[in-house]
């Protein structure tokens, strides 16, 4: 993301408008002035990718919602390195005491140990990938079978997910929208997310803008419990149909894990068009929409312009600095 300087782009209101975005998206991205290492640089997309290497079946279910048999295949890491394990499980023991009380015992609890990282992929059918997620395995020192599983949320390892934070963020950038302020948590920013997957997308936004608020909206129950589950991502994020947590209160390693993040994100099983009819209130600042199904296609009522939905859409969209971003295959019908 850091080699996009400048993209020209037309906003809702029709305007022709140029950015430079180095900075704001350094800034998002977590990257520093220098040489940047990105465990998910699509270098080592081999790890993952290669057809030759079917990796290990870490789980494998039958959706009941058309997306046919979804799995999760688990691939060895190269990144980070054994030499920086040291360091995460310094800072897991330093937010266990932060959370827990200073005393001898609870110190002995709170001594973690890293075990690996993987590449772990969201399958449908054995062969589209819908999402590839980074996972640090760690379990407590004292108690080698408690594993925990940590979705690493700073890295992004297909690249057309970095080209739509850019151009998201590009967007914002030529409205004029306050995204330092949002960066900072000073200022609140509402995003939604169509489609789930692995969860790398939300993720990525809720740890590096701390002031994004974000609803994430999935049709398959089993691809939010696969995503937790297997996946790592933040288990107290799931919502119930009454709109409240499916979690009241979060386990002690989940607030380890994610305290701070995993308050703004907002997972629902629900219809994209059910859910943005019952919520018409809603504001959004940014909308995210990459849904395809089992059969690796993009339902047409999503995007066709002149559906009930996206009509609804837009009513949820800000009318000065609202941007959507999709993602479609380059062979989709979209010449009406």
């Amino acid at each position: 993301m850091n080699s996009i300087q400048r993209i020209s782009l037309t906003t809702r209101r029709g305007k022709r408008l140029s950015t430079t975005i180095e900075s704001c998206v350094r800034h998002f991205s977590g990257g520093q002035h220098g040489v940047i290492k990105d465990e998910g640089d699509w270098f080592h997309s081999p790890e993952w990718w290669d057809p030759h290497d079917g990796g290990h079946t870490v789980s494998r279910a039958v959706s009941v919602n058309g997306n046919g048999v979804v799995s999760v295949v688990a691939h060895p890491s190269s990144l980070p390195s054994r030499d920086s394990w040291g360091e995460t499980e310094r800072w897991l023991e330093k937010r266990y005491m932060e959370i827990m009380p200073r005393d001898g015992e609870e110190e002995k609890n709170g001594m973690f140990k890293v075990l690996g990282y993987q590449w772990r992929s969201l399958r449908f059918n054995d062969d589209t990938r819908q999402s590839t997620v980074k996972v640090m395995a760690a379990c407590r020192a004292l108690q080698p079978s408690s594993v925990f599983y940590m979705q690493q949320p700073h890295c992004l390892a297909v690249p057309y997910l970095k080209s739509m934070v850019s151009v998201g963020l590009t967007s914002l950038a030529a409205s004029k929208f306050d995204m330092r302020s949002v960066a900072i948590g000073t200022k609140q920013m509402r995003i939604l997310c169509i489609g789930h997957g692995g969860g790398s997308l939300p993720l990525f936004l809720a740890k590096h803008i701390l002031g994004a608020v974000v609803d994430i909206v999935e049709l398959d129950q089993l691809v939010i419990s696969e995503s937790v589950r297997a996946m790592g991502f933040p288990a107290f994020s799931v919502m119930t149909a009454t709109g409240k947590r499916s979690i009241p209160t979060p386990e002690i390693i989940d607030q380890v894990m994610w305290r701070g993040i995993h308050e703004r994100l907002f997972l629902y099983e629900s219809k994209a068009e059910e859910f943005i009819l019952r919520n018409q209130s809603n504001t959004y600042d940014m909308i995210f929409m990459d849904a395809y199904d089992g059969a690796d296609i993009f339902p047409h009522s999503l995007w066709d312009s002149s559906s009930v939905f996206m009509k609804a859409l837009s009513k949820v969209l800000h009318h000065e600095h609202g941007t959507m971003v999709v993602n479609l295959h380059s062979d989709a019908d979209i010449s009406d």
